[in-house]
């Protein structure tokens, strides 16, 4: 799947022109996000998955960061 040419920069990546920045690119279907020094390299996703984990985190659902975190025989 092809990403589209409409890159924006994450408003939390900071000022100016570096390559520590956070892109994202949409089409109706698809949120593509990539890390501008690794271009070539996207995540995929559709929006309602995106948006439910990121509902998740930020309501504190239990053991969602702890299911992303966890390693088997150690404690978060």
């Amino acid at each position: 799947m092809n990403a589209p040419g409409n890159w924006q920069k994450s408003s939390y990546s900071g000022e100016g022109d570096g390559n520590d920045c956070v892109e994202l690119a949409s089409t109706p279907t698809t949120l593509h996000l990539r890390e501008s020094d690794a271009p070539g390299t996207a995540l995929v996703t559709a929006p309602a998955p995106l948006a439910q984990f990121l509902h998740a985190i930020r309501t504190g659902t239990p053991g969602i960061v702890a299911s992303i975190t966890a390693h088997q025989g150690r404690a978060c």
